[in-house]
């Protein structure tokens, strides 16, 4: 069931590093992710938004781009490596194992390769991106949740085994993980950093990009984006919460832009370092697992997230019902 945590990987993945999305009306986007979110615009176009959080010394860490008529979707979710040397071993890693890949120069972030994976996510890996300061210390330019820095990505699969199977191999290691009563996994807390996770992959219907998170600094700023939301009348784009999650310990909450794409902004989950350290368990009937207060999440929340651009959407192989707010009110 879970597979061998590989501490020798091939090549170096060190964080979760960029999201690209897209966007019908990327006025309404700038709004949205630079009022309520607070994200920094390091540069914007007529056809592209390039966003970073405050201490993020990366040229961006969110790029959005414009399209007219299509559905909104995401393009790519992106990681760092160590160098340029490990950029190549995984050119060389991928191509060995048959994996789709090709090699793409994207402005502001050079030499990039991009592959789909064996369950059809679409992954961008970078060793380097141009500089742009930090403003972390800037405390007069906080404004909305106060992101400080992306940290991680939830997927949405068809096959979360085959998923944490490969992510395992080159390098991710299972910090917490969701079963049913026949331990087949229903989810899986992959980390890199040092943290609970980089990458997470639950069950459903997939590939599809469920939400990209930002760190901010205390539960305050929490609070504070979901008023500032309502102070400019943004509509109904809290997702879930305030609350806070039994997987990863974190106090959360999550909105949704202007084109559906769901932003978490989280603070003080805890850190996963030492190698003796065993997985988490958590069963999927479980609803302190999402939310520790109890309180389980809607439908929505569960079911709906943003397809991978040219990527087909699947059946999950496992059949699992998970606790939703609409069942709790109805108590069943």
């Amino acid at each position: 069931m879970l597979p061998q945590w590989n501490r020798n990987p091939p090549f170096n993945i060190t964080r979760a590093s960029h999201v690209v999305l897209t966007s019908r009306d990327l006025a309404a986007s700038r709004d949205f992710y630079t009022q309520v979110v607070g994200l920094v615009l390091t540069e914007e176009t007529p056809d592209v938004l390039y966003l970073r959080g405050l201490e993020e010394a990366a040229h961006h860490s969110v790029l959005i781009q414009r399209i007219s008529a299509d559905e909104p979707s995401c393009r790519a979710v992106g990681f760092r490596v160590g160098d340029e040397e490990d950029l190549e071993k995984a050119l060389r890693y991928f191509r060995s194992r048959n994996v789709s890949v090709q090699e793409l120069s994207v402005p502001h972030q050079g030499r990039t390769i991009r592959i789909i994976d064996p369950v059809g996510s679409v992954v961008e890996l970078c060793a380097t991106m141009e500089v742009a300061p930090r403003f972390m210390q800037d405390f007069h330019l906080f404004r909305g949740g106060s992101p400080q820095r992306l940290d991680h990505f939830q997927l949405v699969t068809y096959d979360v085994q085959s998923a944490t199977d490969f992510y395992a191999e080159i390098g991710f290691r299972v910090a917490e993980y969701t079963t049913g009563a026949d331990d087949q996994l229903w989810g899986s807390w992959l980390e890199r950093k040092g943290n609970t996770h980089d990458l997470v992959f639950t069950n459903g219907h997939g590939p599809q990009l469920h939400h990209f998170a930002f760190t901010t600094p205390d539960a305050n700023s929490l609070i504070h984006a979901c008023d500032v939301s309502s102070s400019l009348r943004a509509g109904d784009i809290i997702d879930r919460g305030p609350g806070r999650h039994g997987i990863s310990n974190a106090l959360f909450v999550y909105f949704r832009d202007p084109d559906g794409h769901r932003i978490e902004l989280f603070t003080s989950h805890y850190q996963f370092i030492d190698i003796e350290a065993p997985p988490i368990r958590w069963d999927i009937s479980d609803p302190r697992r999402a939310q520790l207060w109890g309180f389980p999440a809607s439908r929505r929340w569960f079911f709906e997230a943003s397809v991978f651009e040219n990527s087909p959407v699947k059946e999950p192989l496992l059949k699992a019902d998970v606790p939703t707010l609409e069942a709790y009110l109805a108590g069943t």
